[in-house]
């Protein structure tokens, strides 16, 4: 691909037309702009299909809806739901092993499966050629699944899912679901437990138990197929009814009698947990999303704790600064919804008062309603995300999603059109007499303040007896249980063949400047009407020096916190007006603010973009503001596993002094945060954020002619002052040193392994060869570490390894969150396992065949969407990569040996050199290491700051 260069004066267009800002596009417009095409039908054994026809990618979103969440589940059983997502991932009797093994032979992409209260989805989405293939195993693990279920990937996945449940229970705010749930319903309601189970009942899970519950609700008839992208509706149904049509109908699954609870009085409870400052929470059962006050309590909660500029943003947060941060949701399900409330407390705010004055300030929001202007900004909110999340065919929250929620939860694919129309005409009053009728009722009202968390019986499997509890539903006592016999129309003996899968072909890219010199990169994706901008800088958390560290962090999130001609609060409600998003973000290398704009906002919304880069005003209080929530957040760092094991095994890997050698976060030392002045923020602002410093990456439904005009409208004549910053690459990491350093975190049911070493590669470096290696050993679910500790030994919930890649030294990092009783087994085992594939035991023919088939065909998958294709251009740039790199690099992995991959990955990586960092309990943790050989550093996790301090 060539390297397209436009000059300013071909692109240059009149600014006279720019010289009025147009106004925002009328919502009811965005609104009508979100549409999904879409037909359907059904098979005589009541499976039905959705198909919608996208050709923008060589792909096909395939989305299994099965109408079973743990709403179904009767007491005793909790938690089969999801079990149940885990077993079938286990193969089928024709295709048996791990589904991800022939997935990733295809190329699939986006891979996984949910549940939760109301359903069960698994989803993938594969290139045009392995449909067929895909189909067959979706098919095979619903009407061909039981031969293949046994005792031990049972037994092998309720370990796997109670470590789960571990890693979930072992964050900060781990335990408030089921705090709400208890409070809020009765323990005999559908949604009266956690979707996640006890562990009791997983440990009393026996396989007939399991086989029962598949019979009851996974036949075809309980379920929705969608079938998104590179499709028409008569192939579709040909393939459908090829592979599902032979599978029996299943017992048909009734409505779920679901009332929406009122507890009887006002529910207020304290809870003690490893966090930085106190929360609190407030929440409602509210009704479910098919109700007409749904849409109405959505808005509310928007306005309420969801805009930048929401109500208590602007009371608490802007206002008296009370608070660090708040937030107010609707979590919609099909039967009912949880209206949550959440502030965490500014240090030395007394929680008690907070939560009188929250609770003042919600009673009056209810009392008198949101205005037309916050209702207008809730409504084009919506409408945006929708507008940006229907571009994928699949994923979590694409076209496929959209459609099949439809289908299962209101019976109608087309339901996000009623949705949308309802935001679009939706008034304060709808949404204050919502507020009044539902809002008024009793609510839970939670506490979660620092300090030691009481006994969590939760955190052991507790190896309770079988079950011999059999629901009705499953099968009358005396009778045989229902069991399929499909009859079997197509030969399954072998997986269908995949048709040839053509190399991506990466979107052209152009390349401008602006009259300052300032580099535009540029693709057209013309798939939604949406602008997508990121302005990067070389600056990132490599900028910091060693006696400044948190001063990029603190300076990037001040930059859209008030200019010289807007506040903060005019910065936030001008986005929602446009249905635009600023953010920022920040790696080691890069730190970037990225906009989100709806094509017809562009230019406002490219104004509202140049001012907060141009003019950040670091007003004194606004500093102090942003500077309290950093501290937060650092503290709250150091009461995260995750948080504590970056920040102890970065400066160890690298030396406090090298720009590498601090947390990755960013969030920087809480001691030099604190004394950070106004004029060392804009003395970095100058120094890094800069024209210079800067290239601008567009991808947009607009041609680049008119982006790069409006941009140049807006940042042409920007100059830098001053000298620009400098990194202190010149220092050298220290010499590796093995040992373990045990981070003493009390009463984990969990610990973190966190290992790693810097290698000698930089970025730059073509890193194929060891990127495909590392699939094999800790890249993928298949890799040999997720397949020994998680798989086999069911000590965790995944273990992942990898290169991270950076410009300079590269690291190779290992991660597994393992139980705590098997931390020693678990961390002697990896390195059992790095030790044969990097010496005896490298990459077998199958291996190599299907990390490389893996590779190349899910390149198409990889780059569906704007915001794939803008990360894209970005990585080629920084990683000095020609614009047509993705378009040549499947030729590179097929060039692979198995001995090339292995040659590559043992040259740079070698595990006596690792330094191995273990957050958890060291009572309970520090024998077991102590037998594993190697010196072990007991190091004390950092207290929580006290509400006194400052």
């Amino acid at each position: 691909m060539r390297r397209l260069w436009l000059a300013a004066s071909v692109l240059a267009v009149s600014t006279a037309a720019f010289a009025q800002a147009p106004k925002p596009a009328p919502l009811a417009e965005l609104s009508r702009a979100v549409t999904i095409p879409y037909e359907q039908f059904t098979l005589p054994n009541g499976l039905r299909v959705i198909v919608s026809t996208d050709r923008k990618a060589p792909v096909v979103a395939v989305s299994v809806w099965y109408n079973v969440g743990s709403k179904m589940e009767p007491a005793g059983k909790t938690g089969y739901a999801h079990l149940f997502e885990h077993l079938m991932f286990n193969g089928s009797e024709n295709a048996p092993g791990d589904f991800f093994a022939p997935l990733q032979q295809i190329g699939a992409t986006d891979v996984n499966g949910t549940t939760w209260f109301d359903r069960t989805n698994y989803f993938e989405t594969v290139p045009t050629p392995a449909l067929e293939r895909t189909l067959f195993l979706e098919s095979d693990r619903m009407g061909h699944f039981l031969g293949a279920l046994t005792e031990k990937n049972l037994k092998n996945q309720i370990g796997v899912v109670q470590n789960e449940k571990r890693q979930g229970d072992n964050q900060p705010f781990g335990l408030v679901e089921y705090a709400q749930i208890k409070a809020l319903i009765p323990p005999n309601h559908p949604y009266g437990h956690s979707t996640i189970g006890s562990m009791a009942d997983l440990d009393a899970a026996s396989l007939e138990d399991v086989k029962g519950w598949f019979r009851q609700h996974y036949g075809p008839n309980n379920a929705v197929l969608v079938l998104a992208g590179d499709i028409d509706v008569p192939t579709a149904r040909t393939l459908v009814t090829k592979y599902f049509g032979d599978i029996p109908r299943g017992p048909q699954q009734g409505p779920v009698a679901v009332s929406v609870p009122t507890p009887p009085k006002r529910v207020d409870e304290v809870m003690k947990d490893r966090v930085a400052t106190p929360r609190i929470y407030r929440t409602w059962i509210v009704p479910g999303l098919n109700d007409p006050d749904s849409v109405p309590l959505d808005i509310a909660a928007t306005v309420l704790g969801g805009l930048s500029s929401s109500r208590l943003d602007n009371a608490l947060v802007r206002g008296d600064k009370s608070a660090v941060k708040v937030s107010t949701e609707l979590q919609q399900f099909a039967q009912l919804s949880f209206f949550e409330v959440q502030v965490d407390c500014a240090p030395g705010v007394d929680p008690a008062e907070e939560g009188r004055k929250l609770d003042a300030l919600i009673a009056d929001y209810i009392a008198k309603g949101p205005t037309a202007d916050e209702v207008l900004r809730a409504a084009t909110r919506d409408v945006a995300g929708r507008t940006s999340a229907v571009e994928s065919v699949g994923g979590f929250g694409g076209k496929a999603v959209t459609l099949a929620e439809g289908a299962l939860y209101s019976n109608d694919a087309g339901f996000y059109k009623k949705q949308l129309a309802a935001y679009a005409a939706a008034t304060p009053e709808q949404v204050r007499a919502a507020m009044q009728k539902w809002l008024t009722r009793p609510m839970h009202a939670l506490l979660v303040e620092p300090g030691p968390r009481g006994a969590y019986e939760e955190s052991k499997s507790v190896a309770s007896k079988p079950s011999t509890f059999a629901p009705a539903f499953y099968h009358k006592p005396g009778e045989a249980p229902v069991t399929f016999k499909p009859a079997t129309a197509v030969d399954r003996s072998k997986l269908p063949p995949v048709g040839t899968i053509a190399d991506l072909k990466f979107p052209a890219v152009a390349h401008a400047k602006l009259s300052n010199g300032i580099e535009l990169v540029y693709a057209q994706r013309t798939a939604t009407p949406t602008t997508r901008i990121v302005v990067s800088f070389d600056a990132g958390v490599a900028a910091d020096t060693y006696d400044t560290l948190g001063r990029q962090s603190l300076t990037l999130s001040l930059l859209d916190e008030g200019t010289a001609t807007r506040s903060s609060e005019q910065i936030a409600e001008e986005q929602e007006r446009l249905g635009a998003n600023l953010s920022v973000g920040n790696s080691a290398d890069r730190s970037s603010v990225s906009l989100f704009a709806l094509s017809p906002n562009l230019q406002p919304s490219v104004d509202l973009l140049a001012d907060v880069l141009r003019n950040p005003k670091f007003d004194p209080a606004e500093v102090e503001r942003l500077r309290k929530q950093q501290l937060v957040s650092i503290v709250s760092e150091m009461t995260q596993p995750g948080g504590l094991a970056q920040r102890t095994l970065a400066p160890i890997l690298y030396g406090a002094n090298h720009p590498y050698g601090r947390p990755t976060s960013g969030l920087g030392d809480a001691a030099v945060v604190e004394k950070l002045g106004r004029d060392q923020l804009v003395a970095f602002h100058r120094a890094w954020f800069r024209p210079e410093k800067a290239t601008i990456f567009v991808v947009s439904d607009r041609p680049l002619a008119e982006v790069r005009a409006v941009l140049d409208r807006a940042l042409g004549d920007w100059r830098g002052t001053g000298a620009p910053g400098v990194k202190a690459f010149n220092v050298a990491p220290p010499a590796p040193r093995s040992r373990i350093v045990l981070v003493d975190r009390p009463d984990s049911p969990q610990s973190l392994i966190y290992g790693g070493v810097v290698t000698s590669l930089k970025g730059t470096d073509e890193l194929v060869p060891y990127n495909a290696a590392n699939d094999v050993l800790g890249g993928n679910f298949l890799s040999r570490l997720n397949t020994d500790i998680r798989e086999t030994k069911g000590w965790s919930y995944g273990v992942n390894g990898s290169f991270r890649r950076a410009l300079e030294a590269v690291p190779y990092i290992v991660s597994a969150p393992v139980q705590a009783d098997r931390t020693g087994d678990s961390l002697a085992a990896m390195q059992a396992d790095m030790r044969a594939f990097l010496t005896t035991q490298g990459i077998t023919p199958e291996e190599k065949e299907r990390t490389i088939n893996g590779f190349v065909r899910e390149l198409p998958g990889s780059f569906e969407t704007s915001g794939d294709v803008l990360s894209g251009m970005q990585n080629n740039v920084l990683y000095k990569r020609p614009d047509d790199y993705y378009s040549t690099v499947a030729s590179r992995y097929r060039a692979l040996t198995a001995p090339q991959m292995d040659q590559a990955i043992r040259s740079v990586l070698d595990p006596s050199k690792m330094v191995w960092v273990v957050v958890g309990d060291a009572k309970q943790v520090k024998p077991q290491l102590d037998r594993l050989g190697m010196p072990v550093e007991v190091k004390t996790a950092p207290q929580q700051t006290s509400q006194g301090e400052k």
